[in-house]
């Protein structure tokens, strides 16, 4: 009998953290069938060698353990900027005395400051589990759908103990970026992503993309690996995301400082993203300076927590003399702000080098705010003819996009967005299981439903 066991390990141990591929797991999970076409789907985490059920993905809302939570979680994240700091000392420095005394001291600060408290907390943890979650049997035909970044976990012997014990492996790519584009990344995430992917490549029966352009990018990585007759023994698929803030609350009060932003009859541009290289936010400040540079009168909101890579860029922002007059930024916005400033700006910009899918986009669009966006591939798959392209090899192109749409008020795509529609989350999470199921050999026939999710 098969059942789906769809897997969120890393956002069932981290909650809080709503970024990205947090956002993804959690709305599909949380809008997950119960079952289709007779197939259970399962929600499970894999936890020090077990599976469990998950009754409930989010926070248990007691304070001592959300409160628990989110320390841990701030001071992974301390813990990982220490290292880079580590690194960057030991990279820069030709003594081999003075690297061996920043490892030594590096050692003795992570053991005391991080891995101590961070194993208190874990244990601590253990108490609510079974609140949130039962312990589950595999069984011989189930098929285990890694839904979560599970590089960041360390159950691959498991995973590898319930393949040879029947349960099929899918993986769900977000994207090969660390792969094509290492540059964008610190080498450290780049090493754990590769070493990743060669384990997906050697245990993985099948892989479902969250694009088309994505699904095709694996195929050929596949091929490039294994070889096309090897690669051919393997099912490659796609599903696109949903378009909801799930997390936004019509009674919860919008960030003051963002509302002043929109008070102005001046149009309001906004780039909603992560800050990091492959974001491309200094195009996008290079292209809003031209803009103002000719006389426009138009607002940057840039909004996105802080990440990687970006201290200059961040400099750059902080000392610009249009800093909270026409440039804005906004690092830690809810859902709720967010959502204010997706129904009162003008347009999304979205410069970005290179992406899995672009999540904003269809976050701006199905709220009827038209886009800008990078002329790539993956944009033309969600965008087509209702977006406007801009050429990141001239910041002037995008220049005279927001400058053209400031003058004559008519948005530069050749399709108005009032007639593009896409999918919710519900449908998307029905989408992956159906897609999955089609390509399974012993599974049931799946009568894949219509979701309007093409432009």
């Amino acid at each position: 009998m098969t059942r789906l066991l769809v897997e969120c390990t890393h956002v069932f141990l981290h909650p809080k953290v709503n970024s990205g591929i947090q956002r993804v797991v959690r709305n599909v999970i949380n809008q997950l069938p119960a079952s289709v076409d007779g197939v259970e789907c399962i929600p499970v985490v894999m936890l020090k060698g077990k599976l469990y059920r998950v009754l409930k993905l989010g926070a248990l809302n007691i304070p001592f353990f959300d409160g628990l939570m989110t320390f841990g979680g701030r001071l992974e994240r301390l813990a990982h900027r220490f290292w880079q700091l580590h690194q960057r000392l030991h990279n820069r420095s030709h003594s081999r005395v003075i690297k061996r005394l920043l490892h030594v001291a590096y050692r003795l600060t992570a053991i005391t400051c991080f891995s101590i408290p961070l194993r208190l907390i874990d244990a601590i943890n253990q108490y609510q589990l079974p609140k949130r979650c039962s312990p589950l049997q595999h069984q011989p035909g189930d098929q285990l759908v890694l839904l979560d970044s599970s590089w960041h976990s360390d159950f691959f012997p498991f995973a590898e103990q319930l393949k040879r014990e029947g349960v099929g492996i899918v993986s769900v790519i977000y994207d090969l970026i660390p792969l094509t584009h290492p540059q964008f990344y610190d080498t450290r995430l780049v090493q754990i992503f590769n070493e990743w992917f060669n384990w997906i490549t050697q245990t993985a029966d099948g892989y479902v993309a969250i694009s088309a352009t994505v699904r095709d990018q694996v195929r050929e990585e596949l091929q490039r690996r294994l070889g096309p007759a090897k690669a051919d023994t393997l099912w490659f698929d796609y599903f696109h995301l949903g378009s909801e803030l799930d997390l936004s609350e019509a009674c919860a009060a919008v960030e003051p400082r963002l509302t002043h932003v929109f008070k102005t009859p001046e149009p309001v541009f906004l780039m909603v993203s992560t800050i990091e290289p492959r974001k491309n936010h200094d195009y996008l400040l290079d292209a809003f300076e031209r803009a103002w540079a000719s006389g426009s009168q138009a607002r940057l909101c840039i909004a996105g927590r802080i990440g990687w890579k970006c201290d200059a860029l961040l400099a750059r922002v902080r000392n610009h003399p249009q800093l909270n007059q026409r440039l804005f930024m906004f690092n830690d916005l809810s859902d709720t702000s967010l959502e204010h400033a997706y129904s009162h700006a003008s347009a999304l910009v979205f410069p970005s080098w290179v992406e899995g899918f672009g999540l904003p986009l269809v976050e701006a669009m199905q709220r009827g705010l038209p886009a800008m966006g990078s002329d790539i591939p993956i944009f033309r798959e969600i965008g087509g003819e209702f977006m406007a392209y801009f050429d990141l090899a001239e910041p002037q192109s995008l220049a005279d996009l927001v400058t053209g749409f400031e003058r004559s008020g008519k948005f530069p795509a050749a399709r108005s967005v009032a007639d593009w529609q896409w999918i919710g989350w519900r449908e998307a999470s029905a989408q992956l299981a159906e897609r999955t199921l089609r390509n399974l050999v012993d599974a049931p026939v799946v009568q894949e439903r219509q979701h309007a999710n093409c432009p």
